[in-house]
């Protein structure tokens, strides 16, 4: 991977960048799999058979990069990268996969050349279980081309009316959830996920994030499945329109009536957390980056402060590496090709402590990852990916 310097936090700490090229995957089970357990100091004989368990729609994501400007009607626009991957909610999928988190995926997907793709680059690629997802015959794919640029994106997708047993798949039947530690859960306004409910029943502790209500009555109470979730992690205007608040800082501590842990993200300020059960609170500053895509950021950012959740981590600790995450996601593809792995975060762990005019406060910051990170790369670091596109025949 080359490197380089781009940049700062608001608090002088140095990122690196990649070279913007979509990594690659060779077609090997397990070759993408995460170098560092970021559990192992927690893990019991007696633990569930899965670290984290979701459910929902998978896409064919066909990210265009580096456009000038917004496509204008009646012409033509070229984009300087292109990349392919299993999108939707096999972004969160893979963010958690290569973070170390043993995951499992209910999801339907078409017996179409997409649908096996992403069927292959999930299970061979990243090493998520499959187990309760399922192939529907005759159903097409839903696709999302992404176009980033401005360091902003718009997508247009297409897709069909799922089928029943696409249905059934997605609201956890027959035999779903299954025992996991976590379940991330995408809450739909006005709408109940039954499969929440018996996940909690399970002691299975639930994270949530949540859409733009676009019926725009913002009411809380129209999102009864937050009475089983421990933490919920809208962004600032979310959580503002959700709450009344006038600041998201204080839309955190009145989200906290309603789940014990409340999560707001700050965009460019970075993101805020408040524990009810504790009575703590932490803010942890953005990394500034020069973002090629944005796309799955925010699923990175979510996949980083589970992993730091279940781990046992301060929330500070928790909120830097999921602001880190995310930093490093959006310097690549966006989507599940971004997702950054133990080998991104290891390199850029080295890096910045070698630059002398680091601001050491900064560096204190991310002090906790020196005890996860191995002091020599692992043989076959850095990691090869998704293939940048389809078609493509595979190397061993």
């Amino acid at each position: 991977m080359q490197t380089g310097l781009i940049g700062t936090t608001r608090r002088e700490l140095t990122v690196i960048a990649s070279n913007g090229k979509g990594p690659s995957y060779n077609g090997k089970a397990g070759q993408c799999q995460a170098q560092v357990d970021p559990l192992a100091a927690v893990r019991t004989p007696g633990d569930p058979p899965w670290d984290v368990y979701l459910t929902g729609t998978v896409f064919l994501d066909i990210v265009f990069t580096g456009l000038g400007t917004a496509p204008v009607r009646g012409t033509e626009s070229w984009a300087r990268g292109m990349g392919s991957s299993p999108g939707g909610v096999a972004n969160m999928a893979t963010a958690l996969a290569r973070l170390g988190l043993r995951t499992s995926l209910a999801a339907a997907f078409g017996d179409d050349h997409y649908g096996e793709y992403c069927w292959d680059a999930l299970e061979q690629g990243e090493g998520i279980d499959l187990s309760p997802s399922r192939r529907v015959p005759g159903w097409h794919s839903p696709v999302t081309v992404s176009m980033a640029y401005e360091g902003e994106r718009t997508m247009v997708s297409h897709g069909h009316e799922p089928p029943p047993e696409a249905v059934l798949v997605q609201e956890g039947a027959p035999d779903c959830p299954p025992r996991a530690r976590a379940a991330v859960a995408s809450l739909e306004p006005g709408k109940r996920a039954p499969w929440i409910a018996q996940a909690a029943g399970k002691g299975t502790r639930i994270f949530a994030d949540v859409g733009w209500d676009e019926t725009g009555a913002w009411d809380l109470a129209g999102l009864p499945d937050l009475a089983h979730c421990e933490a919920f992690l809208p962004n600032a205007e979310e959580a503002m329109r959700y709450t009344g608040a006038t600041c998201p800082r204080e839309a955190a501590h009145a989200l906290t009536e309603h789940v014990p842990l409340a999560v707001v993200t700050l965009g460019a300020e970075g993101a805020y957390a408040v524990d009810r059960r504790t009575g703590e609170a932490a803010e942890v500053p953005a990394i500034e980056v020069e973002a090629l895509d944005p796309t799955g950021a925010g699923d990175v950012f979510v996949a980083g402060f589970v992993t730091g959740t279940l781990a046992g981590w301060p929330l500070a600790d928790r909120l830097a590496f999921a602001g880190l995450t995310a930093a490093l996601s959006v310097q690549e593809f966006g989507g599940s090709l971004s997702a950054p792995g133990w080998s991104e975060i290891g390199a850029w762990w080295r890096k910045v402590q070698s630059v002398a005019s680091q601001d050491r406060a900064a560096l204190h910051r991310y002090a906790f990852l020196a005890d996860l990170i191995p002091e020599e790369t692992a043989p076959g670091w850095p990691l090869r990916r998704a293939v940048p596109t389809i078609g493509f025949g595979r190397s061993a």
